[in-house]
C-alpha cells in the first residue's frame, strides 16, 4: 500500500472520527494503528510495534519544539503569579471600551508577533484572554483570531521560522525567492484581511455565530463544551503588587530571545566544519534566518529567556524562587494536552510518509502530479493539492515540502507561473493546516483560545472554507492570464481585483442573509 492513495487512509479515519465522536486522542491513536495496520501487511502485534516507533522517530526529531512549548506553559504561570498578566487585563479594560475594541486588539498582537505561529498561538492566547473574557468574546472566536494571524502572518513575513523553512525549498537565494511570492500569497493575505473586517463590523455565522450568542446571553464562553485543553490552574494567586511591566517585559524578552536563537543557529549552521567554533563563514543576518533551525531556534531562545525572566521576578520581588520552581511542574501540566495530540499528530504524518518513508504518501504526489502537463492550470491544481495533503496530514511544512519541489522542477525556478504556483502551494498548505483537527497550528490555538478542540475546528471551518474558494477563483484566472503572455504586475493586480471583489460580495451577502434571519432564542442557544 505504499506510494498509493491507501497512504492517507489514517489521516482519513482520524480525522472523520475526531469531527463524529469529538474524541480527539482516540481518533488520532485509531488512525495511527491503521496505518501501522498497512505497513505490518495486517499483523495487529507489529502493527503496534511500528505505531510506537514512529512515535519515538517524531518525539525525537521535535524535542526542541516540545521543550519550547513547556518553557511557554511555565512563561504562562509566572506571569499570571506574578500579577503582570492580571494589571495587563486591567490596564486594557479600562483603555478598551467595547466588544470591538477587544477583538481588534487581539488581532494586532496576533499581527505582531510573526517570528512563529507557535509562539505567536500561545502567547496572544495567554496575554489577550482575560480581556476578550471580559467583553463575552467566545473562546471559538477568540481561537479562530489565533489561528487566523499565525500562520497567515509567518507565511507573509521575511522573517519568521516560516520564511526560513519555505526559503530552504527554493533555489538559489531561497529568502528572496520566497519574498516574491509573498503579494500573490491570496489565502494568507486575504485572511487576515477578512479577520479586521469581522472584527470591526463584529460579522458572524454558522456555528460562531451560535457560539458568540451563547457568550452574549447566556455568559457561557464555550458554549457548553466542558472538554478544554489549557484549563488554568485555579489555586494560582496573582501577587496584588504585580504591574503591566511585569507582563511586557517577558513577552519582549521572550520575542527578543527567540530572534537572537534564530540567527545564531543560523550563524552556526554556516560554521566551518573543520574550524568549529574558531571561524565564522561570512553570512549577514538574513541568510542566518534562511538557514536557522526554527524549532531548535525557540528552544534556545525560550530557555535563555526564561532564565533572564526569573532572575527579573526575583529582584522585583513578585515571585520568589520556591514559587518559580512550583511554577515548572504546573506550567508543563498546562502544556500535557497539546504535547499529547502534537505527538499523536506527528506519528499519523510520519506512519504516512508525508515526508517520504514508511506508507509513502510524499512518493505517491510526486508520481502523480510531476506528469501533468497543462501548466497553466498549475497554481489552482497546486493549491488544491495542497489543501488536501496539509488537511490529511496536518502539516503546512511537510505540504510545501512535498510540492515546492516538484513545482520547481517542472517550471523551473523562475517566471510568473512558478512564483504563482509556489504561492498558491503556501497559500493551500495553511488552509489545510487551519482546517486539520490534527494541524499543530490548530491545536495550539485551541490551547490559546482555551477551547475545545473540536469546537474549534468547526467554528474555523466556514470562515477558512470561504477565503479558500476565492483563492482558488483568483490562481485559477492568474493561471489563464498568464497563459496570454500577460505582464505579471498587471495580472496580479487583476487577481486581486477578483478577489476583494468576492469578498466584499461575500461579505455583503452574509451580513444579507444574517439579517434576515430569526434572532434564535436563549434556549435555542443554550441546546446549541
Amino acid at each position: 500500500m505504499s506510494g498509493t492513495f491507501w497512504a492517507f487512509v489514517p489521516a482519513i479515519v482520524a480525522i472523520v472520527l475526531a469531527l463524529a465522536t469529538k474524541q480527539v486522542y482516540l481518533s488520532l491513536f485509531i488512525g495511527i494503528f491503521v496505518g501501522g495496520m498497512f505497513y505490518a501487511g495486517g499483523n495487529p502485534v507489529e502493527a503496534v510495534g511500528v505505531s510506537y516507533q514512529v512515535m519515538s522517530e517524531k518525539v525525537g526529531g521535535n524535542v526542541p519544539i516540545l521543550v519550547f512549548l513547556v518553557v511557554l506553559g511555565i512563561f504562562v504561570v509566572l506571569m499570571q503569579k506574578s500579577g503582570g498578566a492580571k494589571s495587563y487585563g486591567e490596564w486594557a479594560q479600562k483603555r478598551i471600551r467595547n466588544k470591538r475594541g477587544a477583538l481588534i486588539a487581539t488581532a494586532g498582537l496576533g499581527c505582531l508577533i510573526f517570528v512563529d505561529d507557535y509562539f505567536n498561538c500561545l502567547t496572544v492566547g495567554s496575554v489577550m484572554r482575560p480581556v476578550t473574557d471580559k467583553f463575552k468574546v467566545s473562546h471559538s472566536k477568540l481561537a479562530w483570531i489565533i489561528d487566523s494571524t499565525a500562520a497567515p502572518v509567518c507565511i507573509i513575513a521575511p522573517i519568521s521560522s516560516w520564511a526560513a523553512a519555505v526559503s530552504g525549498e527554493l533555489a538559489g537565494n531561497g529568502l528572496v525567492a520566497f519574498i516574491s511570492t509573498i503579494p500573490f500569497n491570496i489565502y494568507a493575505i486575504l485572511t487576515l484581511i477578512m479577520v479586521f473586517v469581522f472584527c470591526i463590523y463584529k460579522i458572524d455565522f454558522g456555528k460562531m455565530k451560535r457560539n458568540e450568542n451563547a457568550a452574549d446571553f447566556l455568559d457561557d464562553l464555550n458554549a457548553g463544551e466542558t472538554d478544554l485543553p489549557t484549563d488554568e490552574d485555579k489555586s494560582i494567586v496573582a501577587n496584588p503588587k504585580g504591574k503591566v511591566r511585569h507582563l511586557i517585559i517577558p513577552v519582549i524578552t521572550l520575542i527578543v530571545c527567540c530572534v537572537l536563537g534564530m540567527i545564531y543557529t543560523g550563524y552556526y549552521y554556516n560554521w566551518d566544519t573543520e574550524t568549529l567554533g574558531t571561524a565564522i563563514q561570512s553570512a549577514s543576518v538574513i541568510e542566518a534566518f534562511s538557514n536557522c533551525e526554527a524549532g531548535l531556534s525557540l528552544a534556545i531562545g525560550s530557555t535563555f529567556a526564561l532564565i533572564i525572566i526569573a532572575a527579573y521576578y526575583m529582584i522585583a520581588k513578585v515571585v520568589n524562587f520556591k514559587e518559580i520552581m512550583e511554577s515548572i511542574v504546573q506550567g508543563f501540566k498546562t502544556m500535557v494536552p497539546a504535547i499529547l495530540i502534537l505527538v499523536f499528530a506527528w506519528t499519523i504524518s510520519g506512519i504516512m510518509g508525508a515526508k517520504g518513508g514508511y506508507l509513502e504518501a510524499k512518493a505517491f504526489v510526486q508520481n502523480n502530479v510531476a506528469g501533468l502537463s497543462i501548466q497553466w492550470l498549475f497554481p489552482a491544481i497546486f493549491f488544491l493539492l495542497a489543501c488536501g495533503i496539509s488537511f490529511a496530514t496536518g502539516t503546512s511544512w511537510g505540504t510545501f515540502g512535498v510540492l515546492v519541489p516538484i513545482a520547481i522542477s517542472v517550471l523551473g525556478d523562475t517566471g510568473t507561473l512558478a512564483i504563482l504556483t509556489v504561492s498558491a502551494t503556501l497559500g493551500g498548505a495553511v488552509y489545510g493546516d487551519h482546517v486539520s483537527p490534527i494541524s499543530d497550528t490548530t491545536i495550539l490555538a485551541s490551547a490559546g483560545g482555551n477551547c475545545n478542540h473540536v469546537d474549534h475546528v468547526r467554528t474555523q471551518l466556514p470562515y477558512a472554507s470561504l477565503i479558500a474558494v476565492i483563492a482558488f477563483i483568483s490562481y485559477l484566472v492568474g493561471g489563464i492570464l498568464i497563459n496570454t503572455n500577460m505582464n505579471g504586475v498587471l495580472g496580479g493586480l487583476i487577481m486581486w481585483a477578483i478577489a476583494l471583489g468576492l469578498f466584499v460580495c461575500a461579505v455583503f451577502l452574509i451580513k444579507l442573509i444574517e439579517k434576515n434571519k430569526k434572532q434564535p432564542a436563549v434556549s435555542e442557544t443554550k441546546e446549541e
